[in-house]
């Protein structure tokens, strides 16, 4: 049995809420759980420097944990005069995830900064912020659109993530603290609507895991990431 008793199938309590932060021009609130991000997207009329002249925009990320996120304090990562390792890593990945589903060119050139600000962590902190983050660029876009600044689709299709991994040798689905810390594999699956895999990162933590608990994982982050994409569209509709 889960700790939380849920079935191997089963995510945690899902909730996108759009709108939350009054100047952003994309935010959502996003919540697995107990584990709660809050993201914002906001439009910059500026490139990075190597990309000016080329006709295309560019959509970047930024990650970061309050203090108090978890059970105890974390110092900021400010006062220590530089970012740790695994907020850069996080944060390239959701930069990533997001382009991968954006036609830059018809963005113009323009660059989006997509801000994932951790407010409390249970687990899969990445994986809700790329899915909220999905939602506050769509709402940007949509910012724009009104405004007559793009005139052709932006967004291709959908972006989600979840956690999978193997724990006490059974499969399960998005993982909160408890299973994660726990767990013989862990891994994090970034998947389309349609359905493609965009990353996954997959790692044994305790034993070697073989083919078939792999193709397990994979199964289970289908379906996890299909239901994401679904509470997605109604978030946006």
């Amino acid at each position: 049995m889960r700790p939380s008793r849920r079935q191997p199938d089963d995510l945690r309590a899902v909730s996108l809420e759009r709108g939350v932060v009054k100047y952003a021009e994309g935010s959502c609130f996003v919540k697995f759980g107990d584990t709660h991000v809050l993201v914002t997207a906001s439009l910059e009329e500026r490139l990075p420097p190597w990309l000016k002249g080329q006709g295309r925009g560019w959509v970047t990320a930024e990650y970061g944990m309050l203090p108090r996120a978890t059970s105890e304090r974390t110092r900021r990562e400010a006062s220590a005069g530089k970012q740790g390792g695994r907020t850069v890593e996080i944060q390239r990945l959701i930069g990533r995830s997001l382009r991968s589903v954006i036609d830059l060119p018809a963005l113009g050139e323009r660059q989006i900064t997509v801000d994932c600000d951790v407010i409390q962590a249970d687990g899969g902190t990445r994986t809700a912020s790329i899915t909220g983050a999905w939602v506050a660029l769509a709402d940007c876009l949509n910012w724009m659109k009104s405004r007559d600044m793009i005139k052709q689709p932006v967004l291709r299709d959908h972006i989600a993530a979840v956690s999978c991994g193997v724990y006490r040798n059974v499969a399960v689905l998005d993982l909160d603290y408890a299973e994660d810390s726990e767990a013989e594999t862990d891994a994090n699956f970034v998947m389309t609507g349609s359905g493609n895999i965009v990353e996954i990162q997959a790692t044994a933590e305790k034993t070697p895991f073989s083919e078939d608990e792999f193709n397990a994982l994979l199964g289970l982050a289908r379906k996890g990431i299909a239901r994401l994409v679904d509470l997605q569209k109604l978030a946006v509709t």
